[in-house]
């Protein structure tokens, strides 16, 4: 099946199911696993080098770009039809992190053969879970899906089994930051593994969407963990962007600094990106919010302390 994915997530999906070969298509921000960056990009972005723009310079274009009725994202000129799809994988929960579904509906009308248009929306653990048994039955990969749930599945349950009878007193304050200029506090699946993982999300709930928080709120909800994973961004630039935090009033306030508690995470490698590695995401806040019943291996996090 000649599959096109227009996100990351997706591309780690087919990849995790054994289907690589398939690819005919990919985004420009697909960098996993490795050796993926050699199949056909077919997105460009419409803001042209955003890498040494600062996260407030990049929000402002985003925001004047969709006030315009713009997408943030385009298709380069050709490139799907000369791809040939059989299946399109999209997506509709965020138009500022891929082509919006709609769009791509429209664009593979215009195909010769219509592909099959899959779009992949989870709000949480369950959807993203969901989404890799549907993409496994849409492209003939039932077994293998279920496979690899079954394995996601057992690793939450033993996170979750170890913080299940965990008393409020042993549950940590925690915010995820995930984007600075503005702030974001990251929703959606975020808060649930938070939970799950032995903490209490006290910026963000299950399910909601991410969003926009003013610094006076992060001070008043007085994070014993504070955890900063832009989104987008791997964990050098996330140490970049925490002077901005730093910078910020009663930044020493926090019972997070007071207690040196502050840790930075690969958004992309573990966190925002909806596929099979949101569990290595899981399990790397189990270890930063409860180190006595998950220890971290000396040398192999995939975080670090700020």
């Amino acid at each position: 099946m000649r599959i096109v994915s227009l996100l990351p997530s997706a591309t780690e999906i087919v990849c995790v199911l054994g289907l690589k070969d398939d690819l005919v298509g990919i985004t420009h921000e697909c960098d996993y696993p490795e050796g993926i960056t050699s199949k056909p990009v077919l997105i460009e972005s419409c803001l042209g080098d955003y890498s040494k723009m600062s996260p407030a310079e990049i929000d402002l274009k985003i925001r004047e770009t969709v006030r315009k009725g713009e997408g943030v994202y385009r298709f380069k000129p050709g490139a799907l039809e000369n791809a040939k799809p059989e299946l399109i994988l999209t997506q509709g929960l965020c138009d500022v992190c891929a082509v919006p579904g709609h769009f791509v509906v429209a664009e593979a009308k215009k195909l010769k053969v219509s592909p099959q248009v899959l779009s992949l929306d989870p709000q949480d653990l369950t959807g993203i879970l969901v989404d890799i048994r549907r993409v496994g039955e849409i492209a003939g990969r039932i077994d293998e899906a279920g496979a690899v749930v079954d394995s996601l599945e057992e690793r939450i349950g033993d996170v979750a089994g170890r913080t299940r009878e965990l008393p409020p007193a042993k549950r940590s304050r925690v915010a995820v930051i995930e984007w600075t200029e503005p702030l974001y506090a990251a929703g959606h699946w975020v808060p649930e593994m938070i939970e799950l993982a032995g903490g209490m999300d006290v910026l963000a709930k299950p399910g909601e969407p991410s969003r926009t928080v003013e610094w006076q709120s992060v001070l008043n909800a007085q994070p014993d963990i504070l955890i900063l994973a832009p989104c987008g961004y791997d964990i050098p630039r996330a140490r970049k962007e925490l002077e901005s935090l730093k910078s910020r009033p009663n930044w020493n306030s926090l019972p997070a600094v007071k207690n040196g508690r502050v840790f930075l995470m690969d958004a992309n490698a573990t966190l925002s990106r909806p596929g099979p590695r949101i569990v290595d995401g899981l399990e790397d806040l189990a270890q930063i919010i409860h180190p006595e019943l998950f220890p971290a291996e000396t040398g192999k996090t995939r975080w670090q302390k700020a």
